[in-house]
């Protein structure tokens, strides 16, 4: 049976989280029984975390499936976004687990317990350590390989995990050694931790939710492909809307030679569509057209000069689209203005107060761009 690319990336998701449950199950039970034993807050806390991991796999498993489902009239664009809401839930989690431990942790030190170990919950502890480093390594590589910021999330949940289950294991030793119990003052030292990653994942999944521009390489690949075409002079204000993970719609702007017929515009178009679908599964679902002025000489050295003074403001990263209409004396064409400038449009109005200065016979039409694959 084959399956499309979409399918095998499901299912590689869902057996990667299946794994993490099953391990963070696994690994809960045991360090439940330990801390309860032991009395130690800490490795109670760490049993605690294990169940959160597993209920983030399982909500990844959730949102991957409802992500898959097919469009419909009530959302054309498919359902892909609800893997980043899923993301946003794990985490909350995530958030939710380090605020309760660290209120844990500090009822702990105001009213401290004495924790009781044996060698063999030491031992439990360690071989913890390193089922959690293992399980977060493959979960986090999957998820960049399959795209998935929810596995990706949880595979650096696990990692930290690693880490809060290895200084969980050096206090206990501490203690064995010394006497001295640090338990209460790392559980809160984990807490913060957990806080501070809860808070860095919260943030990434909200800024691709609110809109990002899209992968810097992924925008400048799709700029050659379309540039391959012979009759294209450049492509510009390439656009990606985002609706999931690896599900792009998007518009773009080409140059063309003014003398491009109609009928060889419309199939260049559909060409460029077809071509960029195959080496990037983008779907164009539009492609503007700039016009450059091929029958006149005089025209495409006043290009050239225009260009150079606009460039010379600071800020100016580029100019194109430029036509210039000589009956009328009419220039127009798109700046591309930095967004380092502390305002854009001051940059602008700079600009058309220079030319209207250096030119004053000539009607400038000037729109203000950005180049979303140089953000």
């Amino acid at each position: 049976m084959q399956y499309s690319e979409a399918e095998k990336r499901s299912k590689i998701i869902v057996h990667t989280s299946v794994i993490g449950i099953l391990a963070n199950v696994f690994l809960a039970a045991f360090k439940a029984v330990i801390g309860i034993i032991s009395h130690s807050i800490a490795i109670t806390l760490d049993a605690v975390n294990n169940l959160s991991d597993a209920l983030s796999s399982v909500i990844t498993i959730i949102g991957t499936k409802l992500a898959g489902r097919e469009s419909d009239k009530k959302h054309p664009f498919g359902y892909g976004r609800i893997e980043y809401l899923s993301s946003l839930i794990i985490a909350a989690i995530v958030l939710y687990a380090g605020l309760t431990s660290l209120v844990e942790s500090i009822k702990k030190i105001v009213n401290p317990s004495t924790p009781e170990y044996s060698a063999i919950s030491l031992i439990i502890v360690g071989v913890a350590v390193l089922v959690k480093i293992v399980l977060g390594l493959y979960v986090k590589k999957t998820g960049e390989k399959v795209n998935s910021d929810s596995l990706v999330n949880s595979g650096k949940d696990a990692l930290l995990d690693s880490v809060i289950s290895s200084a969980t294991l050096v206090a206990a030793l501490i203690y064995v050694f010394s006497g001295f119990s640090l338990e209460a003052f790392l559980g809160a030292v984990i807490s913060v931790v957990i806080i501070k990653a809860g808070f860095e994942m919260l943030s990434e999944t909200v800024s691709k939710l609110l809109g990002e521009p899209g992968d810097v390489e992924l925008i400048k690949d799709i700029k050659k492909t379309v540039c391959t075409f012979p009759e294209v002079k450049g492509a510009y204000d390439l656009i990606l809307h985002n609706y999931g993970p690896d599900k792009y719609n998007g518009s773009i702007h080409i140059e063309l030679e003014d003398s491009c017929s109609v009928s060889r515009l419309d199939e260049l178009t559909r060409e460029i569509m077809i071509d960029v679908y195959k080496k990037h599964q983008v779907i164009l679902t539009a492609v503007g057209v700039y016009s450059i002025n091929t029958q006149d000489t005089e025209a495409a050295k006043f290009r050239k000069e225009i260009s150079e003074r606009v460039l010379s403001h600071e800020y100016a990263k580029q100019v194109h689209g430029f036509y210039y209409n000589k009956s009328e004396k009419a220039v127009r064409f798109d700046v591309v203005i930095s967004f380092d400038a502390d305002s854009r449009q001051a940059v602008l109005e700079d600009i058309r107060k220079d030319l209207s200065q250096e030119y004053p016979e000539y009607n400038f039409s000037m729109a203000m761009d950005m180049d979303y694959g140089e953000i």
